[in-house]
């Protein structure tokens, strides 16, 4: 079997419903592993921010709840949502909670931690919120590493570019 192209692989929506990054054709994505109970959880703020100032030149930012490090989502989807728009004003669509890591790595990881980060690091995620910057293409473009803020000047710079 192929590995299908990143637009093409499944995945649900937190809600549950089934879709693909193929339903933001057109579109730059920010794509970041999330996680509610982590010390970088403030940066929902920032990736609210750049959604909603970004939001009518074509990006979206969508977050990808995960419990592999140190299990800091450990909510239900619903406590998820909640937790992110009643603390953060989050209203960019978010994903399935999902391992992006190891055997049980959701397809989408599997081809997202291929791309390499600015010091040509492949491979696993490090830690929550770690950031993928995909082209209206459907190419990945950029990976930021969880410590680079989404608003810091070479993520706002790539995301310029990009649109």
């Amino acid at each position: 079997m192929t590995n299908p192209q990143l637009q093409d692989i499944e995945i649900n929506t937190l809600g549950g419903v089934p879709t693909t990054l193929g339903a933001y054709d057109g579109k730059v994505v920010l794509l970041v592993n999330v996680a509610s109970k982590c010390g970088l959880t403030p940066q929902y703020t920032a990736l609210e921010k750049l959604a909603t100032e970004y939001a009518d030149r074509g990006l979206t930012v969508i977050g990808v709840p995960c419990n592999q490090f140190r299990g800091q989502e450990p909510g239900t989807a619903e406590e998820i949502q909640t937790f992110c728009s009643t603390n953060y004003g989050v209203t960019f669509p978010l994903l399935e909670k999902i391992e992006v890591n190891g055997e049980g790595r959701h397809p989408l990881y599997a081809q997202l931690t291929q791309t390499a980060d600015a010091d040509g690091e492949a491979g696993d995620v490090a830690w929550n919120f770690e950031k993928f910057l995909i082209g209206r293409d459907g190419t990945v473009i950029n990976r930021f590493r969880s410590r680079t803020e989404p608003d810091a000047p070479e993520v706002v710079a790539a995301i310029e570019a990009a649109l």
